[in-house]
């Protein structure tokens, strides 16, 4: 990150945290919920401070849970049919870099305008757009390898074995890809997909272009901002924390230059204390004569 941007005054944190997926949470969901309510979607809260954002047809809703029943923070669920359970079912855990989410409801925003062809999008291995290889384009050209870490499913890995991401094959209980970790998809970072410091899953039918929104900011090389005594101690013997340089003083302009050279001079005298002749003045008297 370059002096330049690191002086920008709308970064929140004293630490650039790298890689980014070693981040963690911000602890405030606001970023991410924003482009949906740019587009008029209906929020509401409960008594315990769970915010719901609903569309306005009813048919994607997304819950910011921090008083919820597990540690799903982010729960996101999308309907064809208001009566029947969703098509789709998206969670990120409590712990999720607050950006991913934002990348994810960023899409889902654009998606929804599209109409449902868009957002209800099945993934589809025989169309190039809807392709679910895509969703681990964006981490595979960042270095991640290709891993087969047990029978029925494909995986990639970061470079330093911090997270990863897995993709299950064969048939999944639809209820349980809504409700637990046992999704078509899963990211995850930390010591190891058993033992993870956040996650998040998808169910089977889940867009791709919502999914590779998420990958896509995972893999970006650059640091995230973070506050240093925030920063989650699970990640400290594995990220990479950097100061972030304090900012730059303005260049000074021309009046700026003169106002100091200004305050340099020494005060002059008041002017009541320096004779003047003038005109008006009278003429000294003469004095006696010896």
């Amino acid at each position: 990150m370059s002096p330049q941007a690191a002086s920008q005054p709308d970064i929140d944190g004293d630490v650039y945290v790298t890689p980014r997926y070693l981040a963690s949470s911000t602890g405030f969901g606001d970023p991410a919920l924003k482009p949906l309510l740019a587009l008029g979607w209906h929020l509401r809260h409960d008594d315990l401070g769970n915010a719901y954002v609903n569309a306005p047809d009813e048919r994607v809703r997304l819950g910011y849970l921090p008083e919820g029943e597990d540690d799903g923070l982010w729960r996101i669920d999308a309907y064809r049919d208001l009566f029947r359970p969703p098509v789709w079912g998206v969670c990120f855990n409590d712990a999720v870099p607050t950006e991913f989410v934002r990348a994810f409801t960023t899409v889902l925003a654009t998606a929804y305008e599209q109409g449902p062809d868009a957002y209800l999008a099945r993934p589809d291995s025989e169309t190039d757009e809807h392709d679910p290889f895509l969703v681990l384009v964006p981490l595979l050209k960042q270095g991640w390898e290709i891993d087969r870490p047990r029978w029925g499913v494909l995986a990639v890995q970061a470079p330093d074995g911090h997270a990863g991401m897995e993709f299950t094959t064969g048939n999944l209980d639809p209820d349980a890809e809504l409700t637990t970790r046992d999704a078509r998809w899963q990211l995850w970072a930390g010591k190891s997909i058993n033992r993870p410091a956040w996650y998040a899953t998808a169910s089977t039918d889940t867009p791709v272009a919502l999914l590779a929104a998420v990958t896509q900011c995972v893999a970006d090389p650059a640091p995230l901002p973070r506050w240093r005594e925030e920063t989650f101690s699970y990640f400290e013997d594995m990220a990479q924390l950097t100061p972030i340089l304090p900012p730059r003083p303005p260049t000074p302009t021309p009046l700026d230059v003169q106002r100091t050279l200004a305050s340099r001079r020494p005060a002059a005298l008041p002017a009541a204390s320096i004779p003047r002749w003038s005109t008006t003045s009278r003429p000294a008297l003469p004095g006696p004569r010896r």
